[in-house]
């Protein structure tokens, strides 16, 4: 898997679950760089070794850590994505299971959904 295309599906399970969306850019300096409204950035960059699957784990950890930031930031809750079973308390984590790369509830250890299908809340 191509880091675009990984980058790709983090950002469709972003803007699938998340009240604050970046402004993607390409920076010369830095790279990809996702944008908040409130004006802070933060680049994200590619797995160096490694599965598409750890790929996909290690991208959605820096969109996570992005989201948390600008949600805190906007007064929102700072929660994302939601786990669908414990609302507002804690996110999903992010992690590989059987090669796939998955968001998981980390109470109690269950697959929500592959990393770039979260569905719409």
């Amino acid at each position: 898997m191509e880091f675009a295309e990984a980058l790709e599906a983090v950002l469709r399970d972003l803007q699938a679950q998340c009240a604050v969306q970046p402004d993607v850019r390409t920076d010369d300096r830095f790279g990809i760089v996702l944008w908040a409204p409130d004006g802070s950035g933060q680049g994200v960059t590619p797995h160096q070794d490694g599965t598409a699957a750890e790929l996909l784990v290690h991208l959605a950890d820096q969109v996570q850590d992005w989201a948390v930031e600008a949600l805190w930031s906007e007064g929102a809750s700072a929660v994302w994505p939601q786990c669908p079973t414990h609302p507002d308390t804690h996110p999903l984590t992010a992690t590989v299971r059987a090669d796939t790369a998955v968001w998981v509830c980390p109470k109690r250890g269950t697959a929500v959904a592959r990393i770039g299908e979260l569905q719409t809340q």
